[in-house]
């Protein structure tokens, strides 16, 4: 053996033999009970990052259930992630001087499909690079032709049962990505804004926004506020910039007596609450801000002004007025945002098609509070049950190229939609006419991965929907609770009666080494393959782990990457001294032997006994999903109670303890193995055993010695 490790020697050799062992198949263990995990399938479009080396979890659990003699599957997938995808398709374009609108529809998604696939191949390599020992033989994408063809079906399906309608209401609107977003999509900011008090006829009120003053269809005051109970019903003259109009005074106990002066203007097309308020009055919607952002033909000489611009114009032209009565600068609120490019979002009005969530809600409550499902860690129940508890009505409309899109046919002779399961319509289904056009939107990309774990069952190996669904462990970002796995809930159980898996396990966050969350636009994101190349791929995996509790958040840190380099470094110097340095009369032990310790030293029993205890913990941790304790107690048993202490020990009995030092050693490695599985299988195939074997046949809680 060398006397350093090298991993560059190791990693790829041995993921190479294991593919072609067929390692990563179910079938290696043909009887065993089923055991499944769904990978969540990274974005297609490019490199991993360090947050994607958290699949190290699920990895673990894979390698641990198929080592007990479970079928074990880990299926893995890509994301074709539509907003995202043609967020940096859009960059790149802009390097070339061209954007979407230089393309027609089938030009643009040809083109992403083309840059798309010159990048998706860079994701498997990187995670075989870290050793996932994912059954790439089952490898889904979310834009393959039958996951499409199930993606239609389950639309199609709710629209027949009256859960898919559309309707016009306010959506969140990027007016530079040129496409609407969930409620959950939109980040909220504290920003200050100038609050501006502005004269409304006789009365006076606050606003930040002057630029939708232009849509304004009634003031409102609280019901129950004295100041202006004389006012309610009344129609003001409104002086403005560019003459008069006048505006009913309305009541509704939405209104906040508190803010500004307690009156409030109330524009319907460009507020959610607003727009609420004009449900409940019944008052018209006047939109003054297109899609693009600009001030339109309503706003006069202000027409064609992006937002930020004409809220500064509208103000001075408002003072030069005399219709400002004071502004308060240091007005500080939340602002929403776009996740992806941090534009400020548009509340907008859009025809789009919705989820009518509530039944959906109420089942994936259930099956939580019934245990029928269970979180990890468990203080995440809360949060779970309070988003749907309150949740709304899902916008699954996406106006982007890249993505499925929406298999729904316009009649403009019947001015009526029909859904399909994705076949093409020549004449309508209600009148006959052929004036049709297909929905030139795409699917929210959460609505097709929120059917990934049955949809991907469904179109790989037949059998394997009936064998591996439901799941057993759903393992993925906590951050995601609410834009993934809750929906992938409602939607499984929906479409095929059951739950989707059995637990839900989120891990926390990796964060920079300064504790700040990782982001292309910061440019502090990490490549884990870089740090692969410097440590190993076994050291990052445990110090992943190791030293932090499970579901918490975590900073990059190399100390403790340099650490787990020491302590493969460290596997490595135990193992030259066991197997390199063995005496030539020492007898051993193959990969089934068992040492008799009757007959034993005190300090022989005493590690055979203190293994035997390792054997029950890190079992019981992996069992409940508590990682970091089943490393924690392996790194201490085998530096300082194996090494330290009892091979230093027992130097002078070398010969008589080598099968005690072979059997603890290997059963070390075997512990090891889903934690760091390079340098365990390099060292487990170094020590006596059957030819050809490897070394994941059996987890070691079965073969403890008795006294």
């Amino acid at each position: 053996m060398d006397k350093v490790y090298d991993q560059k020697t190791v990693e790829e050799k041995w993921y190479q033999s294991w593919e072609k062992k067929g390692y990563f198949q179910p079938e290696i263990n043909p009887n065993g009970k089923p055991y499944a995990i769904i990978l969540p399938p990274p974005n297609a479009n490019g490199d991993l990052h360090f947050g994607h080396a958290m699949f190290t979890i699920e990895d673990i659990l894979i390698r641990f259930h198929r080592m007990k003699g479970e079928a074990a599957l880990w299926l893995p997938g890509e994301d074709h992630a539509g907003t995202e995808t043609q967020f940096v398709f859009e960059k790149h374009l802009s390097k070339l001087g061209k954007s979407r609108f230089d393309y027609d529809r089938a030009t643009l998604y040809k083109m992403i499909y083309e840059f798309v696939e010159e990048n998706r191949g860079k994701i498997r390599n990187q995670m075989q690079r870290m050793g996932f020992s994912l059954n790439w033989d089952r490898l889904k994408y979310t834009l393959d032709p039958d996951i499409v063809k199930v993606v239609y079906k389950t639309f199609k399906k709710l629209f027949d049962d009256g859960l898919v309608y559309r309707t016009n209401r306010l959506v969140n609107y990027c007016t530079k990505d040129g496409t609407s977003f969930s409620d959950l999509e939109v980040i909220y900011e504290e920003r200050k804004d100038p609050l501006y008090y502005i004269k409304y006829g006789p009365l006076v009120l606050a606003t930040v926004r002057l630029e939708t003053k232009f849509g304004d269809t009634a003031v409102a005051v609280h019901p129950s506020d004295k100041r202006y109970k004389k006012y309610i019903g009344q129609e003001l003259e409104i002086k403005t910039v560019s003459g008069k109009t006048k505006l009913k005074v309305i009541a509704d106990k939405a209104v906040n007596p508190e803010f500004g002066t307690g009156i409030v203007k109330v524009t319907p097309a460009h507020d959610p609450n607003d727009f609420e308020i004009g449900q409940r009055h019944n008052l018209p919607m006047i939109q003054v801000i297109d899609y693009s952002g600009k001030l339109n033909e309503k706003c006069g000489k202000f027409a064609g002004l992006r937002v930020k611009k004409a809220r500064s114009v509208i103000a001075e032209a408002m003072q030069e007025k005399g219709l400002i009565e004071k502004v308060d600068y240091d007005y500080t609120h939340r602002v929403g945002i776009c996740y992806k490019c941090k534009t400020v979002i548009e509340p907008l009005p859009l025809e789009q098609w919705y989820i009518a969530t509530k039944s959906l809600a109420e089942k994936a409550l259930k099956v939580v509070k019934n245990n029928e499902v269970k979180i990890f860690p468990i203080n995440f129940e809360k949060i779970y049950f309070n988003w749907l508890e309150n949740i709304r009505d899902w916008n699954i409309s996406r106006q982007i190229v890249w993505g499925i899109q929406i298999p729904a046919w316009f009649c403009e002779s019947c001015k009526k939609w029909t859904v399909t399961e994705g076949e093409t319509l020549d004449t309508c289904l209600h009148c006959n006419n052929s004036t049709l056009k297909q929905d030139s939107d795409t699917f929210d990309t959460w609505f097709s991965s929120a059917q990934w774990p049955f949809a991907t069952l469904q179109t790989t190996k037949p059998g394997d929907f009936e064998k591996f669904y439901p799941t057993s462990v759903m393992e993925t970002g906590r951050d995601i609770l609410f834009f993934w796995v809750a929906r992938m809930i409602m939607l499984g159980i929906y479409v095929t009666g059951k739950i989707p898996f059995k637990d839900i396990v989120l891990h926390g966050t990796v964060l920079d080494p300064l504790g700040k969350k990782m982001s292309k636009s910061k440019g502090n994101v990490v490549n884990p393959i870089e740090i692969a190349n410097q440590y190993g791929a076994d050291a990052i995996r445990f110090a992943l782990v190791y030293g932090t509790a499970f579901g918490h958040d975590q900073s990059l840190s190399h100390p403790k990457l340099q650490a787990m380099r020491k302590f493969t470094n460290k596997l490595w110097n135990i193992g030259r001294f066991i197997i390199d340095f063995a005496p030539e009369n020492a007898k051993h032990l193959d990969s089934t032997g068992i040492p008799n310790i009757n007959k034993k030293s005190q300090d022989d029993k005493q590690i055979l006994d203190n293994l035997s205890k390792t054997i029950k913990t890190v079992t019981q941790a992996i069992n409940s999903y508590r990682f970091h304790d089943a490393a924690d107690v392996l790194y201490k048993f085998i530096w300082h109670e194996f090494a330290d202490k009892y091979i230093e020990s027992s130097k002078d009995r070398r010969s008589e303890v080598q099968p005690i030092l072979e059997y603890v050693f290997r059963t070390c490695l075997e512990l090891l193995h889903p934690f760091m599985p390079f340098i365990t299988e390099e060292l487990w195939q170094k020590l006596p055993h059957k030819e050809d074997s490897i070394m994941i046949t059996k987890w070691p809680e079965t073969r403890i010695p008795a006294n």
